[in-house]
């Protein structure tokens, strides 16, 4: 009588999540609210309602959050952002830090 052994394996993927990135708004006493708002709805894909709360934010507190992403996506809007903000004269600063 012969016996069949089956050999059962799991493999199991560990997927790491990436790591998130704040992108942080400051404020400064040239670039316009309205301009800030544009780039909030436009880059950071905000609706117009949640774009002028974090324009208050960055008013009223010196820094206001964007939006949070892994890090070549926070990257990349903060490029676009100040290359909007450089086309239009603005001295508009973003930053990230690591959530």
């Amino acid at each position: 009588m012969s016996q069949k052994t089956s050999v059962s394996e799991k493999t199991r993927l560990l997927q790491k999540s990436p790591k998130l990135y704040k992108v942080i708004m400051h404020n400064d006493d040239y670039t316009t609210m309205e301009f800030v708002i544009d780039v909030l709805v436009n880059i950071f894909r905000k609706t117009p309602v949640e774009a002028t709360k974090i324009m208050y934010d960055v008013h009223k507190n010196g820094i206001g959050i964007a939006g949070v992403f892994p890090y070549d996506i926070a990257a990349t809007k903060i490029q676009q952002a100040t290359n909007a903000a450089i086309k239009n004269g603005f001295p508009f600063k973003l930053s990230m830090e690591e959530e």
